[in-house]
């Protein structure tokens, strides 16, 4: 019996070596997560492929793009399952030609990754050729660069044919590298960032600093709102919310003006550090962008650095504005981080912010406050949500003494505060 699935391809787990089940195992789940509201009767690996057979035998388009967006796929093809009887195959490679859509030039490409079936790759390329050329009279052969390409794919005792296919998100599994903590503010960049990791594999525990109570809780919502466009992906198991803005105002009291974005950026990494250490995670990533904005110079990157001992991953930091912006188009955060709110990144900005901090002026500003006492108040008070969209997510137990907010949607409110560039 013919039924069409969906044939799940990849690339750099192929390249893995004896942990490469590892691998597949792990996107084997992370697929059934992606799937759950599809009708899927099985989840499963053959050689070199992931198979996703739906109940009724016949895969949609639907649940090929649900597919693709799921970090470790390369590409998805909506494929015909047949047997080894030359007729099935080639009946199959009638109707995978005909779903490709408008082409005027076709080749086959047959191959056997079992040489216990007698037919050659260039007989089978003849025989599902020849019936392709009768079924698609208008349309030509081109073994060079044709329109379309028909796959007949001879694996463990099945014939697997396709010619519509699409590309994936590509990169790694997620839950494959550990965690990381996220720097997530509703604007462009740290969505894009924490997407990037996550696409490497990572799961994301992203940490928003609110304004709140000295700002509205708008950015708060937009956050969620990321976080639930990036759910099909399933890069971030919880989101932690810090009430930032009363903290925030001790700061700008205390230190130069000049010197206020500093110590706002060194409380919070050491925020993040702290949620890394109760998460198990290994690494902080930020969205910043080298010398886009004020805190983001070479100097201003180290002082900030020198606040935490754990490893900060920077992936944008050699993209520029419309490259990120394009990126978040592609991964769905677009439209929401282009509604403007009022958080932390915009509370008491200095008018002349430092760009090439010395040392010296750092370390003498970070003692004019209590540091230490602030940021075990922040933690203490912290909240934080839980998408159970992440298979790979652990919470962390007997450890966590913050307190769990229920958080819902709500609609923004309008604002005319607009947000720095690259926070």
């Amino acid at each position: 019996m013919t039924q069409r699935l969906c044939l799940v391809h990849y690339h750099e787990i192929g390249l893995k070596g004896k942990n490469r089940a590892t691998f597949e195992n792990q996107l084997v789940t992370n697929l059934h997560r992606a799937l759950k509201s599809f009708d899927v009767a099985n989840i499963g690996r053959i050689s070199g492929y992931i198979v996703v057979e739906a109940a009724d035998h016949r895969a949609t388009d639907a649940m090929a793009a649900a597919i693709r967006q799921v970090p470790g796929v390369a590409r998805v093809s909506l494929a015909y399952k047949c047997g080894l009887d030359e007729d099935e195959y080639k009946a199959a490679a009638v109707q995978a030609l005909s779903e490709a859509g408008d082409f005027s030039t076709f080749k086959v490409h047959s191959r056997r990754s079992s040489t216990t079936y007698p037919v050659h790759t260039l007989e089978m390329n003849q025989l599902v050729g020849s019936i392709l050329c009768e079924t698609f009279p208008q349309k030509k052969v081109d073994v060079h660069n044709p329109d379309v390409t028909v796959v007949v794919h001879v694996v463990q005792g099945s014939t697997y044919v396709y010619a519509a296919s699409a590309p994936g998100v590509g990169g790694l599994p997620v839950g494959t590298a550990g965690k990381v903590v996220t720097l997530l503010s509703s604007g462009f960049d740290s969505p894009v960032a924490t997407w990037m990791v996550g696409r490497r594999g990572a799961t994301c525990i992203p940490v928003h600093f609110s304004g709140r109570p000295q700002t509205s809780d708008t950015s708060e919502w937009l956050c969620q709102d990321i976080v639930d466009a990036l759910a099909p992906s399933g890069v971030v198991g919880r989101l932690y919310v810090v009430p930032f803005g009363d903290r925030q105002r001790e700061i700008s009291l205390a230190v130069p003006q000049s010197l206020r974005i500093l110590m706002y950026r060194r409380v919070m990494f050491q925020v993040a550090e702290r949620i890394a250490q109760l998460e198990g995670a290994k690494a902080i990533v930020t969205g910043e962008s080298l010398g886009q904005v004020a805190s983001q110079t070479l100097e201003n990157i180290t002082a900030v650095n020198e606040a935490v001992t754990m490893p900060v991953l920077r992936p944008l930091i050699g993209s520029d504005k419309q490259e990120i912006i394009r990126r978040s188009q592609q991964i769905g955060t677009y439209e929401i981080s282009s509604q403007t709110a009022p958080d932390c990144c915009t509370l008491f900005m200095p008018r002349r912010p430092e760009t090439h901090a010395r040392m010296r002026d750092i370390h003498e500003a970070w003692e004019s406050f209590d540091h230490e006492a602030m940021v075990a108040e922040l933690v203490e008070h912290m909240e934080y949500r839980d998408y159970s969209q992440c298979p790979s997510y652990h919470a962390p137990k007997g450890r966590l003494r913050a307190h769990h907010s229920e958080l819902a949607p709500i609609e923004p409110e309008p604002s005319d505060v607009e947000r720095p560039e690259g926070e």
